[in-house]
């Protein structure tokens, strides 16, 4: 009965009903710790606030990291590949797909000549 749901292949044997029993125990073991947890929660505007060690929570718009702050290396490193490769970005999909087609073809007609 269990032969006929496994696939033997030259790395070893997966067999999809040891899966699905993994799957359920899991499932069981999750659930089990889910009854033991807390049955009311207490949704007043204190008990959903972040702790910040007793400081009060600042704005915003004060600690929001935008991504030019956060790719600040990648971006300065990279200038000069940016300067030479923002003109041909155009925002029309058809220059992109030709721009595709022509690194392609390039690719096929190197591997075909040093083959």
């Amino acid at each position: 009965m269990i032969e006929s749901f496994t696939l033997t292949t030259g790395f070893g044997a997966w067999n999809a009903l040891f899966w699905v029993i993994a799957f359920v125990i899991a499932f069981i073991i999750g659930w089990l710790i889910w009854l033991r947890g807390e049955k009311v929660y207490d949704t007043s505007k204190g008990s959903t606030a972040p702790f910040l060690s007793g400081n009060a929570e600042p704005d915003k718009k004060e600690v929001h990291i935008r991504a030019g702050n956060l790719y600040w290396g990648y971006n300065d490193a990279l200038s000069g590949y940016y300067k030479f490769v923002k003109p041909f970005h155009t925002g029309n999909l058809s220059d992109y797909f030709l721009a595709y087609l022509l690194v392609t073809a390039i690719v096929l007609i190197v591997v075909v000549v040093l083959k």
